[in-house]
């Protein structure tokens, strides 16, 4: 079973396109996007608006991998 829909797929990269041309904008600053995760969260976020199959957002503290 997939984790995200097609939806998510179209929109994430949809923003990595827009990232990448310099005119991606983050939604209450309005400042350019410059990494890529932020791109792909933005793209989620979309998609998630949108009505796409998308799993919920997590906390906010971080996942870090052990090493």
């Amino acid at each position: 079973m997939a984790k995200y829909g097609k939806k998510a797929s179209e929109k994430v990269s949809k923003a990595m396109r827009e990232r990448k041309r310099g005119t991606l904008k983050s939604g209450r600053s309005g400042k350019k996007v410059k990494s890529r995760e932020q791109a792909i969260a933005i793209g989620l976020s979309q998609a998630r608006r949108a009505g796409g199959k998308v799993p919920k957002k997590g906390g906010s503290r971080t996942r870090r991998r052990r090493s």
